[in-house]
């Protein structure tokens, strides 16, 4: 299935990744922690290979691409971003 972006341009959303980060915390126990991974922004283009969401670090405007491979779920707020 192929969703169609384009009416979520502008809206804010929660795109959660496929990719984790392992981070041991204890090696007695051999244990390892999964850190989900998420990105957060505001949608300000779409392409065939993937979203490019817009986002503001540190008083600097970050732009965010993500690969359509990438994305696990996305979350859409019904409110468009700044």
């Amino acid at each position: 299935m192929k969703m169609n972006w384009e009416p979520f341009i502008g809206y804010m959303i929660n795109v959660t990744m496929h990719e984790n980060y392992g981070l041991t915390f204890d090696s007695k126990n051999d244990q390892t922690l999964y850190e989900i991974v998420f990105k957060t922004g505001k949608l300000t283009a779409v392409y065939d290979d993937g979203l490019l969401l817009e986002t503001h670090r540190e008083n600097h405007k970050v732009n965010i691409f993500i690969p359509h491979n990438s994305i696990k779920c996305v979350e859409m707020f019904d409110i468009k971003g700044d």
